[in-house]
């Protein structure tokens, strides 16, 4: 699904419009983006939970010349789905 594809999802199904609906999810992204930022986890209930990992600096290798290659210490983005959510999709 794409982002107009989810706009159109919310706005018909709130009855906003499509430049409401757009906002609104724009704003929510905003939220969740500037919570990470921070650290913070975000829970969605019945959704799952965001989330911040560190990942340590680490040796890789090139596979092309199998040349050692330094890879710096990072934080990523975590998802990990709620109860409901997976049972959902597995039904």
């Amino acid at each position: 699904m794409k982002k107009v594809e989810l706009v159109e999802a919310v706005a018909k199904t709130t009855g906003l419009t499509k430049a409401d609906a757009t906002r609104a999810i724009d704003a929510t992204f905003a939220a969740i983006t500037g919570a990470l930022k921070k650290g913070d986890k975000v829970p969605v209930a019945g959704f799952g939970t965001f989330g911040v990992s560190k990942r340590a600096a680490r040796e890789g290798r090139n596979p092309q010349t199998g040349a050692t290659v330094h890879i710096a210490a990072r934080k990523a983005v975590t998802f990990k789905a709620g109860t409901a959510l997976k049972e959902t999709v597995n039904k």
